[in-house]
């Protein structure tokens, strides 16, 4: 049995009550984003925690699944395309002044992994090439790394910080190269282009990386249900 807890507090950046789960009792603390519009049981639920318990109860790995904010961020059609990446920003913030200050609180390690499948491989990758010196590793199941269909055709600086495959190739942080970065996808992915571009926006930067594609496989949770704790192990 894995050892769960639930946190809920106010977010200053978010403006509200924020929930996340935390598991395990010590280790390399792993941010795990949920996929499109999911919640933070989201990963608990499609049973991906699951798939790594050995890892979180030997104590290799603590994993915090925070909510997520897409439904009022890049989903929201409801508002402008500048304030959709402006609550994306404030999402940043929390994770970047609340969330990854905890996890380095509790588990003593200086750095963080992220991680995430789908639309939460897009979290992943953002997060840590815009704060490389917090991130240890990037483990991306099935992601897509271009916002800019999310905007309605709307471009300003803060998308174009806010999309690797537009500022990653004008990224020089020498964080960069030490980042071991997965891009997990599948022959069937419809997000296979997506990591194919990411992977060859890599080379051209020299950044190492792997790219791994899977056989006969969809973009689903089984699969990524198999990726994650292969992923683990290499730690």
């Amino acid at each position: 049995m894995v050892k769960e807890e639930h946190k809920k507090w106010y977010s200053p950046n978010l403006n509200g009550e924020i929930d996340m789960l935390i598991f395990g009792h010590g280790g390399i603390p792993i941010l795990l984003f949920p996929t499109s519009m999911g919640r933070y049981f989201e990963n608990k639920d499609f049973k991906l925690i699951d798939s790594v318990e050995g890892f979180i109860n030997e104590g290799k790995i603590k994993i915090y699944c925070p909510d997520g904010v897409d439904k009022l961020s890049w989903y929201n059609k409801s508002i402008h395309p500048a304030d959709r990446v402006k609550n994306h920003i404030w999402y940043d913030k929390y994770l970047l002044e609340e969330v990854a200050p905890l996890a380095r609180h509790e588990t003593g390690h200086s750095k963080i992994i992220t991680a995430g499948c789908s639309f939460g491989g897009y979290h992943a990758a953002n997060f840590a090439f815009r704060h490389p010196w917090l991130v240890s590793h990037m483990f991306s199941m099935s992601g897509a790394f271009d916002i800019s269909g999310q905007l309605d055709g709307f471009y300003n600086d803060d998308v174009y910080f806010n999309n690797p495959v537009d500022n990653l190739l004008n990224n020089s942080n020498p964080e960069l190269h030490y980042m071991k970065i997965v891009l997990g996808t599948t022959d069937r992915d419809m997000c296979r282009p997506d990591n194919e571009r990411l992977s060859d926006i890599l080379n051209k930067k020299g950044i190492d990386h792997w790219l791994d594609i899977r056989q006969n496989a969809d973009h689903d949770w089984p699969i990524w249900r198999e990726m994650f704790p292969d992923y683990i192990a290499q730690l």
